[in-house]
């Protein structure tokens, strides 16, 4: 695997997303936490997970650069791909702790809240969905997730402004569930994962379900016409006009 690594001790592995400086997540990456979530799903060693990224970026969120550049059916297969691991980690029946180190804009929030628990950096970081400040439409599956933590009101304000929470706000609107110094979210991740493990598999994952029951199901559709709606208006003028903006902005290269 190129943009990830996975390593084992004992009863527990960790995701580690290394891609590029800041683990933009491109198309590769997806497949790749895919079938290192379907490995460790199966692998009946490994009772639960930490996900973890680099100092200072957990992930910067989804390549735009790449993407930028599919033609409709390559966005189209993205979004398929991308979508299903957002489910996969919704449905990922062992615990997943969160060690978000650092920046963890739009995708990389995506994956964040789809884990059991998240503890962030301290520290002038940035977490949230802001797809549409973007110029990218939020799914159905999204507002779900988005939901689940923050409650409905709050998920609807904050995604409809595309707001990024600083780590303060995020802690306290139910985002992330702890902060701890950059040097120790990956041992607190550690730490809370040997609690949760106190309790037997069966315990854990029959809970786990019960719990996210209605959100699995509510995510766990068939997601082709919601897929080609959204691909569609990736490829509208208007959407590439303000990509292609956001794009310059942390690039200085016009699109």
């Amino acid at each position: 695997m190129d943009s990830i690594s996975i390593s084992k001790a004992g009863d527990r592995a960790i995701i580690n997303m290394d891609r590029g400086k800041v683990n933009a997540i491109n198309h590769k990456m997806v497949l790749e936490l895919r079938d290192g979530l379907k490995g460790l799903g199966a692998d009946k060693q490994v009772r639960g997970i930490i996900i973890a990224g680099k100092p200072h970026f957990f992930s910067a969120g989804l390549d735009l650069i790449e993407l930028f550049e599919f033609d409709l059916e390559q966005i189209k297969v993205f979004w398929k791909d991308f979508l299903g691991l957002m489910v996969d980690l919704i449905k990922f029946p062992k615990p997943v702790i969160a060690a978000i180190t650092g920046h963890s804009p739009g995708g990389g929030a995506v994956i964040a809240v789809g884990c059991d628990y998240r503890i962030m950096a301290e520290g002038d970081y940035r977490i949230g969905l802001n797809e549409v400040s973007v110029g990218v439409t939020i799914t159905q599956g999204i507002f779900h997730s988005y939901r689940f933590w923050l409650g409905e009101r709050e998920a609807y304000h904050a995604l409809l402004r595309g707001r990024l929470f600083q780590v303060d706000e995020a802690l306290k609107v139910g985002l992330i569930d702890e902060k701890r110094p950059m040097e120790e979210v990956l041992s607190a991740a550690d730490q809370k994962l040997s609690q949760l493990l106190r309790a037997p598999d069966y315990v854990l994952q029959d809970t786990k379900q019960v719990m996210r029951r209605e959100w699995v199901a509510a995510v766990d559709v068939d997601m082709s016409r919601e897929i080609e709606q959204r691909s569609v208006y990736w490829m509208q003028p208007e959407s590439r006009k303000k990509i292609g903006e956001y794009i310059a902005g942390f690039t200085g290269k016009k699109k």
